[in-house]
């Protein structure tokens, strides 16, 4: 089945369940002051591996930038915090079905999700897509990719431009461990996902030392933001006050710096320096 048909079922399947909420004429406040009643607030994260996300298995904990962001937004809303780790595939329908309040999931800013969910308009990072080909493919710019098989995660935001913009058979996998695997397996000749889990993959796991990023730019470049339900205004400007004022401490640059993170994100400098002025 085609990424792009995928897709459009996630995406129709994803409007179906926002219009349900919605006419059940839940109040605006609803969620936060469910967490604030609760005191907990279950947060969506992704945990694909590396340093963006990922499970200790000395505590099975979930470790990484997205639940270290988690914790350090429920502890900003005054509550505890309790994770959820999600698929790329499904994190959509967990938030709107109700299973999270909220979601830090590697899922950037785009019309499309906008179109059905809610999201805290300041971002706590950027990213875009990175394609992770061996060394020896002869792949060195994105329009190497016309005509070859591509794999990417089911509902990829980045499979729509693969497609139409450089012509690449886009294969979809459950999730980007299988999607990572297929390429290692031949399925494809790249394997496109957040430059966040690709570069951090090829620089510091041996087992693929034959693999590398060749092109310098990324698909898609985007703004992520925590997403919410649509029309949870509350809510959204609760957490978007917690994101201002890790930006205006300089604490997301520090976790960058305490992760490792390679090469810096020029964003958090820039929003700092905004914050920090008080703009």
């Amino acid at each position: 089945m085609k990424t792009r048909n995928i897709s459009g079922r996630i995406l129709q399947a994803a409007v179906a369940l926002a219009l349900a909420a919605g006419a059940t004429g839940a109040h605006a406040d609803a969620t936060l002051d469910k967490i604030k009643e609760r005191g907990t607030v279950t947060i969506g994260v992704l945990a694909n591996g590396g340093v963006f996300g990922s499970i200790d298995p000395a505590t099975q904990q979930l470790v990484g930038w997205n639940p270290d962001l988690a914790r350090e937004l429920a502890k900003g809303l005054g509550v505890k915090a309790e994770l959820v780790q999600v698929q790329t595939a499904t994190r959509t329908q967990f938030l709107i079905s109700g299973k999270v309040d909220l979601l830090i999931a590697s899922m950037e800013l785009n019309p499309e999700r906008a179109e059905i969910l809610g999201y805290a308009p300041t971002p706590f990072f950027r990213v875009g897509g990175a394609a992770a080909t061996r060394k020896d493919s002869g792949i060195a710019k994105w329009e190497d990719l016309r005509g070859k098989p591509v794999c990417v995660s089911q509902g990829s935001s980045f499979a729509r431009p693969l497609q139409a913009d450089y012509g690449a058979v886009v294969k979809g996998y459950k999730s980007s461990s299988d999607s990572l695997l297929a390429l290692r397996g031949g399925q494809c000749v790249a394997a496109v996902h957040d430059s966040t889990l690709i570069h951090p993959l090829l620089r510091t796991n041996p087992e693929w030392a034959d693999y590398h990023a060749p092109i310098a730019t990324e698909v898609l470049p985007a703004n992520s933001v925590v997403w919410t339900r649509k029309g949870e205004a509350d809510t959204i400007a609760a957490v978007d006050k917690v994101i201002q004022g890790w930006h205006r401490s300089g604490w997301l640059i520090a976790t960058e710096k305490r992760l490792d993170i390679q090469p810096p994100q020029p964003l958090l400098q820039e929003l700092h320096d905004k914050y920090k002025q008080g703009s």
